[in-house]
């Protein structure tokens, strides 16, 4: 998997990209201005960067135009705008740009310019840290990572995730439909190895829908995600 950079003054946006890129496997660092961003690019080297046009201090055109004439821009970089213009994503990809994403982003367009990006340069080889396993490998079985490592029984890692499970009814409708509805994720979360995507499809959930219930269930997308910083 790769090291991608995104760069966006937008907390939300920073923060749904990253959740998405990580799920997808990637190591995704966060910058919100351009300062960040050289710093971010200059310590990582990252395989691909995601840079938004409009920040506040420097915005993304001159700081695409900055890395082109000091020899930086040697990884794909694709711009992001809520605001663009034809002129603006011709003049974008004239100074080095491979690709101009306009907001709201879908998430096919998101992931298919991500994958064009990365077949052009090879991600590196993730090193792990002495004691610890590689960033874009699970530290813990799902089946693990959901208890919190604790309270499985001995052959639970056997058994797998249970399609079939008790409830407590003596409780108000929409308690006991928030309790089935977080343990049916669970257990698509569990089958499916913590893949977004395979659950998304299982269960028919666009995907950005797909987060935000299970956020509103209370699952703990931290735990479930592959490659979890």
């Amino acid at each position: 998997m790769a090291t991608i950079l995104v760069v966006d003054d937008e907390l939300g946006i920073r923060a749904l990209l990253s959740e998405i890129l990580t799920d997808e496997g990637h190591t995704v660092e966060l910058a919100e201005n351009a300062a960040q961003a050289r710093s971010c690019r200059e310590r990582l080297q990252p395989d691909l960067v995601l840079l938004d046009i409009w920040m506040p201090d420097v915005d993304g055109i001159t700081l695409l135009k900055e890395w082109g004439a000091t020899g930086q821009l040697t990884m794909p970089v694709i711009m992001m705008s809520g605001h663009g213009t034809i002129d603006t994503a011709v003049e974008a990809t004239k100074y080095g740009a491979m690709a101009f994403l306009e907001k709201p982003i879908t998430l096919q367009k998101l992931l298919k310019a991500v994958e064009q990006g990365l077949a052009r340069t090879p991600p590196r080889a993730a090193v792990a840290a002495p004691g610890h396993p590689p960033r874009n490998e699970p530290a813990l079985t799902v089946e693990a990572a959901m208890t919190g490592g604790q309270g499985l029984p001995s052959n639970a890692l056997l058994l797998g995730p249970q399609a079939e499970q008790s409830f407590d009814l003596d409780r108000p409708l929409r308690e006991a439909r928030d309790a089935f509805e977080k343990s049916y994720f669970e257990f698509h979360l569990a089958r499916e190895n913590g893949s977004m995507t395979r659950v998304a499809e299982k269960t028919g959930l666009e995907r950005t829908h797909l987060y935000r219930k299970l956020k509103q269930l209370g699952v703990d997308l931290s735990r479930n995600r592959r490659g979890a910083l």
